[in-house]
């Protein structure tokens, strides 16, 4: 009866800590669908604007699933800053469905050669970033717009993913009052054949982004939606 009148007090000490864990959890990470760490999804190659060239330069991305965040972030480097994009399963279903009608639009022949008309023809995604120039170097972070549309470079149209120019965050909460001496994260615009963004699409299925966790982790704690830090 003693080891009895111990082993509840303790059991129930253990059942507040878990629930306060969990609880916690949930308020970090409110959109998580696996208390799971980051998981490499594969990779695909766009092409990016030359500098000072009219001409693109292919390069390669590297895809990763975040299941705390249920985001999927895109790594690049694009001149001499390395990206991290990061993409919500809201904006996912946007880039599907807008290449869906940019397909819809490249097989009927319908599309322009405005490019200020196409740029965000299938509309706009809220986009988070986070970039550094070095490794070891500061990170910034900031939530710009991502337009969805397409472009001609010559003959050739491409699918376009085109992230807007945004002061990092945090050094606008700074309170310096000096505005103009905040980063800001570039103008990117990211150059995708037909083939190319299918194969982005592909990877933004949650499906296979959960089928991922399946094969890669086990006893996964799918009890509520997370996502990892940012």
């Amino acid at each position: 009866m003693k080891q009895l009148a111990v082993l509840f007090p303790a059991l129930f000490a253990v059942f507040l800590v878990l629930s306060c864990a969990t609880t916690d959890l949930a308020k970090k990470y409110p959109n998580m669908v696996a208390n799971a760490d980051p998981v490499y999804a594969g990779s695909i190659e766009a092409q990016f604007d030359r500098v000072f060239s009219t001409k693109l330069q292919k390069s390669k991305i590297e895809v990763t699933f975040h299941p705390r965040l249920n985001s999927v972030t895109l790594d690049f480097r694009y001149g001499i800053i390395n990206y991290r994009q990061f993409w919500d399963a809201a904006a996912r279903r946007q880039f599907a469905e807008a290449l869906e009608r940019y397909n819809a639009d490249y097989t009927s022949k319908n599309l322009v050669l405005r490019y200020n008309k196409s740029r965000a023809v299938y509309g706009k995604a809220k986009g988070r970033v986070e970039w550094n120039s070095f490794r070891f170097s500061k990170t910034y972070a900031s939530r710009p717009t991502i337009e969805l549309g397409y472009r001609f470079r010559g003959d050739f149209p491409y699918f376009t993913t085109t992230m807007r120019s945004s002061k990092d965050e945090s050094s606008s909460r700074s309170g310096s009052g000096n505005d103009s001496s905040v980063p800001e994260s570039g103008h990117v615009s990211m150059y995708f054949t037909r083939v190319q963004a299918d194969e982005l699409t592909k990877l933004f299925d949650q499906e296979y982004l959960m089928g991922l966790l399946d094969k890669t982790v086990e006893n996964v704690d799918t009890s509520s939606s997370v996502d990892d830090d940012y």
